[in-house]
């Protein structure tokens, strides 16, 4: 019988790299710590509330349809995906409101209301980012590389200035929009990946053309969903999952990965061993010698991190749709503070997420389940979060009845919170960083590992922390781009 490929973690970056090994006839086992895999894409229950707890907004729904495909299955078998109208509705301190509608006449209707001047600019900006995604597509997202030598290709070379490296997500969207609500609103899209608009490289506003251009979707049931998905089809493909299984080490020798610990001291042997954790803490906790390597990550800066509550309200809202941003006044003051000063700002931009308008039996009747994240800084371990958690849970809540949910507060049923430290916990994430490292510098993506560890043979990373990185989509590409690097390392 043919060693298994052993995949540490049960992310949506394992699970696609199990189906996409099943898939060619490898043998396949996956092992998760906690009690379901999912990763950080996961669910919360409690007294009749439904929440999803990680990405909450599905873009490029074909990386999915292509990876059931690859198994010979129909995803609307597994999933049923449903556009989200509007994409967000967005609400600024002084009352202004904006709907990102998905069908264009009803988004430029709305981009008109407030800023006529910037209809023709938004066309413009539309040009300039699908040109960025053209140039950046092939060799970066879809062929994820290794270093740097990989990457700088002829093709990259001739398309360099295209992908506007060289000034911030801020100062391109500064050159194209005149609406200061526009320019909050496109610059949101940097921290989709948990970096600054005004750090990071403009290169990032592909990610404002992917979501305007191909739309936003939805997992008709919840996001978890999709996990439950791929978990069944990589058990009918033959994979063994294993949940509640922690891996301690990853068992190398002579420079080759051959196996993993588990905690219950049980030996693994494998063919080859796909990392699908934080890659700080597999370099520190996991892998053997590997301290060096550790070191440098930690020296760079790594995404911010988040307080989630989770809020079971009683009554409506009728002004949230399913996906809200609430905007502070002072954008880059907010980001200041966070990247910064490390920390949390005073007057934080809120995310809520209502599933239940999508999925009322998220919700018992009559009531709402509210989502609500606020970006924070990495734990560096500056801040006593049990302390600061209930005031600032408090004041979270009394920005939000500021802009408009009056009667928030009594009409709350069930409350819980995440914090960063408690995301570090769960997920093994450095720092509690919920996209691993920032993309906060032009450089920033060739700092992640690469996919094939250099110093060990038969060692891989995937996920949100290697290449292309973070987001579901990304996360799956990681998948397909670690699969094809196995596979021609160890051919059957």
């Amino acid at each position: 019988m043919q060693l298994p490929v052993i995949i540490v973690g049960g992310g949506l970056g394992g699970l696609a790299t199990a189906v996409r090994l099943a898939a060619q006839g490898r043998r396949v086992i996956l092992c998760e710590q906690n009690e379901r895999v999912g990763g950080k894409l996961n669910l919360h229950q409690a007294d009749g509330y439904t929440f999803d707890t990680g990405p909450s907004l599905l873009t490029m729904p074909w990386v999915i349809r292509d990876l059931f495909a690859v198994a010979g299955r129909r995803m609307e078998d597994y999933l049923c995906l449903e556009q989200v109208e509007p994409t967000c509705r967005y609400f600024w301190p002084d009352g202004t409101r904006f709907d990102a509608w998905q069908r264009l006449p009803q988004l430029i209707q709305e981009i008109e209301r407030i800023s006529p001047a910037d209809v023709p600019n938004f066309f413009r900006f539309m040009a300039h980012t699908a040109r960025i995604y053209d140039a950046v597509a092939g060799p970066f997202l879809l062929r994820p590389f290794d270093g740097l030598r990989e990457l700088i290709t002829p093709t990259m070379v001739r398309h360099a200035l295209r992908i506007d490296a060289l000034r911030s997500v801020d100062a391109a969207v500064r050159s194209f929009f005149r609406s200061p609500y526009l320019r909050q609103l496109f610059n949101r899209y940097a921290t989709y990946n948990g970096s600054s608009p005004y750090l990071s490289p403009a290169t990032f506003n592909l990610i404002a053309y992917i979501e305007l251009a191909e739309g936003g979707w939805y997992v008709r049931g919840g996001m978890y969903q999709l996990a439950v998905a791929l978990a069944r089809l990589a058990t009918e493909l033959g994979v063994e999952l294993r949940v509640r299984a922690p891996v301690t080490e990853v068992i190398v020798e002579r420079g080759l990965a051959c196996g993993v610990r588990l905690a219950d001291g049980c030996l693994l042997p494998a063919a080859a061993v796909v990392i699908n954790a934080d890659p700080l803490y597999a370099c520190e906790r996991l892998i053997p010698g590997f301290q060096r390597e550790a070191n440098r990550l930690a020296r760079f800066d790594p995404s911010y991190s988040g307080v989630v509550l989770f809020l079971g309200v009683e009554g409506d809202f009728p002004q949230l749709a399913h996906h809200n941003i609430f905007f502070s006044a002072d954008y880059s003051a907010e980001f200041r503070a966070i990247v910064h000063e490390r920390q949390p700002a005073l007057e934080p931009t809120i995310y809520v997420a209502a599933t239940c308008r999508s999925d009322p039996a998220h919700a018992p009747p009559g009531h709402m389940n509210l989502f609500v994240l606020v970006n924070a800084p990495a734990d560096d371990g500056r801040i006593d979060w049990e302390a600061v958690i209930p005031a600032y849970r408090d004041h979270i809540i009394a920005r939000l009845e500021m802009m408009g949910l009056s009667g928030l507060r009594q009409s709350i049923r069930y409350s819980h919170h995440w914090t960063p430290r408690d995301l570090a916990r769960r997920y093994n994430a450095a720092f509690g960083a919920i996209y691993g490292l920032s993309s906060n510098s032009p450089l920033s993506a060739f700092a992640r590992p690469p996919l094939r560890v250099r110093r060990v043979r038969g060692l891989y990373f995937v996920g949100g922390g290697t290449h292309p990185g973070g987001g579901i989509p990304l996360v799956l590409l990681s998948g397909q781009a670690v699969t094809a690097r196995i596979v021609a390392d160890q051919p059957l």
